[in-house]
């Protein structure tokens, strides 16, 4: 699991001190700029701060803004990196003194997922996401995400995907080298793809026009919606870029991997 350079921004406000016995719904206010964002109870981020402020009983109110730039449904973890960064911005505005390793425990209370937002570092996830291994080296990639303006539900996936057992060695060697393609594309396996691309055969035509754009590789990114290309190089993913963005129904990002 890699995190880029495409982020959401959470405004994490405080109030007065209120009643303790007062509800939940009356002391957490969240809202978000993008409708598709579900609100109150279904939102992430009112699950996280509900977390917080159970546990620590605190009597303050709190409002919180989102302020969505990560394409909704689009499979790049948009709401897991917001509930992550709801626990982060708490602790810190309410001086709690969690740890971050006690965070990522608590926040695989939310999602299975939210954990490596947590630190979000370049990382290999085991069991279901929640043993991380942070992955050194990992070179300064460059990357376009394309997201054809429609959202894919997670649930509907999985629950038609044939399940298989994984292998048991945990010790494969990840090779970011893009010196070789062939070595690239090694990694870049999702078996969610035939499944997603089934029903959605756009994304499978958005993957090709990455190539014909010059990727050295591409993948679709969780359960989709979005696709991504690796690039050579900034220059060439900048040139690719300039044409894309240009493409009617379809969001184009330019994003470099963080590490």
């Amino acid at each position: 699991m890699l995190p880029v350079s495409l982020y959401d921004e959470i405004i994490i406000n405080k109030g007065r001190k209120i009643v303790k016995e007062t509800a939940l719904k009356d002391r957490l206010t969240v809202t978000c700029d993008d409708p598709l964002v579900p609100q109150g109870r279904q939102n992430l981020v009112y699950k996280a701060a509900s977390l917080v402020l159970n546990e620590n009983g605190i009597n303050e109110s709190v409002r919180i803004r989102i302020h969505k730039r990560i394409p909704v449904g689009a499979g790049l973890g948009g709401g897991s990196t917001d509930a992550a960064a709801t626990l982060i911005g708490l602790n810190r505005l309410f001086r709690l003194g969690y740890t971050l390793k006690w965070l990522e425990k608590m926040s695989f209370a939310l999602g299975t997922d939210v954990p490596f937002f947590v630190r979000g570092v370049p990382a290999r996830a085991r069991g279901i996401g929640e043993r991380l291994t942070p992955l050194r080296g990992v070179p300064r990639l460059w990357l376009i995400i394309l997201y054809p303006n429609f959202p894919v539900l997670t649930v509907e996936i999985y629950r038609n995907l044939p399940l298989k057992l994984t292998k048991a060695i945990v010790n494969t060697s990840i090779n970011f080298s893009l010196g070789s393609s062939a070595n690239l594309r090694k990694l870049l396996v999702n078996d969610l793809e035939t499944v997603t691309m089934g029903r959605y055969p756009r994304i499978g035509l958005l993957k090709e026009e990455l190539a014909r754009q010059g990727a050295v590789g591409t993948l679709m990114s969780g359960s989709g919606s979005s696709v991504f290309g690796v690039f050579q190089s900034r220059r060439s993913a900048e040139r690719a870029f300039r044409r894309l963005r240009k493409k009617r129904e379809v969001q184009a990002f330019l994003v470099r991997v963080l590490n």
